[in-house]
Parts: structure tokens; sequence; C-alpha cells
């Protein structure tokens, strides 16, 4: 069964179905667009959301930042930051697979449609055309044979009438014998057309017609199997990040069991620990005896002790939890002594490093001197004795810092724990200077190897060095990398992390051939260095 056949009789019924199923196709578009619109607007609100939440993320100092509660929040936080883009990503291949693809499919329908009812037009304006001049025809066989029975009647009645002449009667059959030949050349004209007309319009409707009917109905049925097919891209692209969206949900569920309570305790005790041993019982004073007031030599030196507390208001009987801010002092001398141990030593780590950082910087100027100076067109010697001097400035500066702190934690007690601060500096002559536990140093000689040198050198003037990777991460699903500035890759490539996610769900990656892009961070497990 087909339109042309079954339905050849209802073109407007046909022309009205074709343009309600057209209207559908873009009310479906338009559904699609205020969904992904919905998403979007969900993804932006819970990417805030979690950037609230997450604004001590970089405060390495935050007391609460070893918490394993407090670090399974961020986690959730990192987890939905996570979610969002996957939210993003589902608004973003359905605008894409959908809504583009239907509209530009949806322009191409609407003008073959177009062409077919333009078709059928023709096709009916031209019957229209034969069926006027079939009707003029017979209006004129039909009015010229009545003149010409006319015309014959009168002929008839001169040749009776006797006092009709020859001449009148002869003249009248003439006349009559005139219209019956025009007469008969109007009918013949008649059948003429009415053969055309009939032709045409068998043509029309058994032929022309049907074929039209039958083009609209497969572009009805590929409308709307184009239709269902955008209606299963609707959960497909959904199903399609399910599994991404399934590891956020997971990680999210693994903060909450990475969560130990016991550890929580513990390290609160390991911030929080003074050290201080706990007061001992005041001794009685008896002023009936007039026994000068004493206080317990087992009593605690706190900025404000128990008795001058008691003293000045006895309401508080509980001194330990209302002691005054103690000042700030450079040698962390207002904090408890194993608060103070903690931070002396944190202190030295931060000195260490920077000593170290300021000794290898010294060490390639000191190389690249060198250089200079045996290969002048390279470069002029002079022109480093700023950055010498500056370097060996800060050295001198660290090693007076790094003495004082060590001298101060010495001070503090390190029960019987060595110092294990070490720290390079560069001589006049190029050889490190390190530093002993002890305060004394000891010389490294540095071998003088020109062509190492010299091929260092090269490499650095040569080649700009790309920036060092941070860490690494393999692919966990495949990424096409359409988009300008994103790179592809494969379920299980290793690739190099040049740069963190940013809060926007991309990082920055490269990869073993140099090329380096953006990738979704929720489709790779990533491993920082530490």
């Amino acid at each position: 069964m087909d339109w042309g056949t079954e339905l050849w009789d209802q073109y407007d019924i046909i022309e009205k179905h074709t343009q309600s199923g057209l209207e559908l196709v873009e009310k479906y578009v338009k559904f699609v667009k205020e969904r992904t619109e919905i998403e979007q607007s969900y993804a932006k609100q819970l990417r805030n959301l979690s950037k609230k939440y997450n604004q001590k993320r970089s405060s390495k100092d935050e007391p609460d930042c070893r918490l394993s509660s407090y670090q399974s929040f961020l986690d959730i936080l990192n987890e939905m930051n996570d979610y969002a883009g996957q939210r993003e990503l589902i608004a973003e291949n359905m605008i894409m697979n959908i809504c583009i693809d239907l509209t530009k499919y949806l322009q191409e329908l609407k003008q073959e449609r177009k062409s077919y009812l333009l078709e059928a037009r023709k096709a009916q304006q031209s019957l229209e055309s034969t069926y006027k001049q079939l009707d003029s025809s017979k209006k004129r066989f039909e009015r010229e044979w009545r003149e010409a029975e006319r015309a014959a009647q009168n002929a008839e009645k001169t040749d009776q009438d006797i006092n009709a002449t020859k001449a009148d009667v002869e003249k009248a059959k003439q006349q009559a014998h005139m219209r019956a030949r025009v007469a008969e050349e109007c009918k013949n004209d008649y059948a003429a057309h009415l053969q055309k007309y009939n032709k045409e319009q068998s043509q029309f409707y058994f032929n022309d017609m049907p074929i039209i009917f039958n083009k609209l109905q497969g572009l009805d049925e590929r409308r709307i199997q184009k239709l269902a097919q955008g209606y299963m891209l609707f959960s497909d692209t959904e199903k399609h990040v399910m599994p991404i969206i399934g590891k956020c949900l997971e990680g999210i569920t693994k903060a909450g069991t990475n969560v130990n309570e016991k550890n929580d305790t513990m390290v609160i005790i390991e911030q929080n620990k003074s050290g201080f041993e706990r007061p001992g019982d005041l001794e009685f004073e008896d002023y009936s005896q007039g026994i000068n007031r004493a206080s317990s030599d087992s009593s605690l030196s706190t900025p404000k002790g128990p008795i001058d507390l008691l003293g000045k208001n006895r309401s508080k009987n509980f001194w330990l939890f209302k002691r005054s801010k103690p000042t700030v002092t450079e040698d962390f001398g207002h904090l408890p002594p194993e608060q103070r141990r903690k931070r002396l030593q944190q202190k030295l780590d931060e000195i260490s490093k920077e000593l170290q950082k300021e000794a290898d910087q010294s060490e390639a100027l000191g190389k690249m001197k060198d250089v200079y100076e045996k290969n002048p067109q390279m470069g002029d010697p002079a022109s480093l004795a700023t950055q010498i001097s500056q370097t060996s400035q800060n050295i001198e500066r660290l090693k007076g810092e790094l003495n004082k702190y060590e001298t101060w934690l010495s001070e503090a007690g390190v029960r019987g724990e060595t110092l294990r601060y070490r720290a390079h500096a560069i001589n006049n002559n190029g050889a490190h200077e390190v530093l002993s536990p002890d305060g004394a140093h000891s010389d490294e000689s540095t071998p003088d190897s020109s062509q190492a040198i010299y091929a260092e050198f090269d490499d650095d003037f040569e080649d700009e060095e790309p920036v060092t990777p941070i860490g690494k991460c393999t692919a966990m699903y495949n990424f096409p990398g359409a988009s300008e500035g994103t790179i592809s890759m494969e379920e299980g490539e290793e690739l190099a992390v040049v740069e963190e996610d940013k809060g926007d769900g991309w990082t920055r990656v490269r990869r073993h051939n140099g090329d380096e892009g953006y990738i979704p961070t929720s489709y790779v497990a990533i491993t920082l260095n530490k």
C-alpha cells in the first residue's frame, strides 16, 4: 500500500501531514536545545559549588589538610568537578549530534518537499488549462450547433413560404449549410479537446500524482527514521558518559571509605601536642601563721599561671581553656616545645631547599662563565658578574639563616635526633661546599670536563627546553581530540602531565613525540610527582 494508490484524492491531507511532520522535527530540536541549556547551567552551578568550597585547596599550611575527612571532602569536590565536566560533554554532544545534524537534515527535507509540491501544482495547472480549453470548445460547439439548427429551420420556413423569392430561398439554404459546416468543425474540435483532456486526466491521476505522492511518502518515512535516530541519540549520548559518571560516583564512595577516624584523632595529637607536663598540686598557704604566699614550684611558667588567673577572676576555674594569645616570634618561642620543634624543623627544610636551588644556579652560572671565557664569541663573562654576585649573597644569607634555625632547634632539643640538613654552595673554584651537621665545611671538587660543559651549554642555547612534566597519566577511555587545542588519545596510552586541571575539567599533557594538548581530566588516571 502506498499514498499514490490509496490517497490519490487526498492532496490537502498529504500536504498538511508532511508540514506537521517537519514542525515536529523543529519542535524536537528546540526541546533538545533547552535540555542542553539546562545541562550547561547545571554543570556551571556544580563547578561554582566545587570552587566555592575548595578555596583553601592550595594552602598546605592548613592544619586540617592532613585529616582524612578533610582530604576526602576535597576528593568529593574534585569528583563533582569532573562530574560537571561530563554534564557539559553531554550538552556538547547533544548539540553536535542532534541539534545541528537534525537542523541541517530538516532544511534538506523542506527543499525536497517544496520541489514535490511544485511538481504537483504544475501538473494540476496543466490539467486545469486543458479542461478550460475543453470547456471553451464545448461551449462553442453548443452555440454553433444551435445557430445551425436555427439556420436550417429558417431555410425550411423560407422554402415553404409562397411569397418568398427563389433568391431568398437560395440564400437561406446557403446560410443553413454554412452554419451546419461551422457546427461540424466545432464538434470535431470539441471531440479533439475532450480526447486530449481525458488522456491528460488519466496521466494526472494514474501516473503523475501517484509518483509525487509516493515521493512525499518516502520523504516522510526518511524524516520519521531520522527523528527516531535523534530520539535514540538523546539516550545514547548520556549512556556514553555513564561509565565515567559511574567512576566519579565511585570516587565519591571511595572518598567516604578513605576516612579514618582513628588516624584523624592521632593527627590532632601530633599537631597540637604541647610537650608540657601537667601542673602539680598547690601547697597549702597558712595565712594564720604569717606564711608568705608562694607558688608551687611544680606549676608551669605559662603566660598567665593558674594562681594569677584565679586571683583576678575566681569564676574562671579552668585556666587552660582561657589562655591569652601569645605574641608570634621568629624563633617560634611562643609555641609549646613540641610544636616549636616541628615548626623549626619545617623552616629548616624550606631553607635547605632554597639553598640547594641557589647552589645549583651558582654552579650553572660558573659553568656558563667558563664557557664564555673559553669562547668569547658566545658571550661576555662580565655580563654574568651581577648574577653571580647576587647568587653568592643569597647563598650567604641562607647559610646564615640555616645556622640560626639550627641553633634554635638545638636549644629546643631534638630528642637524640641528629640535624639532617645539608646545603650546597659554590666557592670561587666552582666546587661544592657542603655544610655538615656540626656546621663544619667540606669541599667536594668538581671535575672540569670541557666536552660535557660544551655539550650541556650547546643544548641549553640551541633548543628551548620544554616545560618539565609534573607527573604522568594513563588514558582510561578513547578521546578523539577534534576540538582546537585538544589532543587525541587511546585507552591505555601513557602521557606526561604538563599542567594540572585548573578547575575547568581539562589537563594539559604531552606525548613521547613532543605533541601537546588538552584532554578531559576525568578520562585519565593521573599520578603527580612528589
